[in-house]
């Protein structure tokens, strides 16, 4: 078994623990689950899952606190949050507290797999040993350490936040729309969750707000970099 087999699943509802479990070891994942968040994160520190599929609604902590601490301590783990609710504000709030994505029950368990590979796919590229090294205005990107920096200055970017920059970086004055963002930098086609991009752009703008490159909104089209 490798880091990158194990799944951490936390949800309360053991139907839907079960019906997960069975379709992601079937695609040979190794599993680990748990109902409550305090538990969840004992979990993470002791088996240092690749991924964690995490209900919003949980007994003694909820998901967004379990959120908030995983990516805390743990900046490499992607989580993907479960909302029982269409409601924006539950996904923005997961988004912002460090989610990498957010499916809303009831949902396809294919769907969910498909983001799942997606996802781990994504965060192994860098092992292939590419070099590439890319500078922009007073950015320069960083493939194979996954580092950004403005000038000399190092900027903190999470795993998702860096595959929507370079991928914007890597087309330049190029308009792209939010599904052929999801398309490019969570790997997986279009399913309507065009918020999860914008989340995710409001905080590359907030990290990058001293740099001279700046992501434009092109109104009901999406967003481009210029410099």
């Amino acid at each position: 078994m490798t880091k990158s087999d194990l799944i951490l699943l936390v949800d309360d509802e053991a139907s839907i623990v079960s019906l997960l479990r069975l379709y992601l070891e079937r695609e040979g994942f190794v599993v680990a689950s748990t109902g409550d968040g305090l538990t969840a994160l004992e979990l993470a520190e002791k088996l240092e899952p690749s991924l964690v599929v995490l209900d919003v609604m949980l007994p003694e902590m909820d998901g967004f606190e379990v959120c908030r601490r995983l990516r805390s301590a743990y900046r490499s783990i992607a989580i993907i949050m479960l909302t029982a609710r269409e409601d924006d504000i539950d996904k923005i709030l997961g988004l912002e507290l460090g989610a990498d994505d957010y499916m809303t029950k009831p949902f396809n368990p294919r769907e969910l797999v498909a983001r799942v590979k997606a996802i781990l796919r994504r965060i192994s590229m860098p092992s292939e040993g590419t070099k590439e090294i890319i500078r922009v205005g007073d950015l320069t990107l960083d493939v194979a350490s996954r580092e950004v920096k403005i000038g000399d200055q190092l900027v903190d970017l999470r795993t998702q936040e860096f595959e929507v920059l370079w991928v914007l970086v890597k087309n330049p004055g190029r308009v792209l729309s939010r599904e052929q963002l999801l398309n490019l930098a969570w790997g997986y086609e279009f399913f309507g969750q065009t918020r999860t991009v914008d989340v995710h752009i409001a905080q590359i703008r907030r990290k990058l707000s001293t740099s001279t490159v700046k992501i434009e909104t092109i109104t009901g089209i999406g967003y481009k970099l210029v410099a």
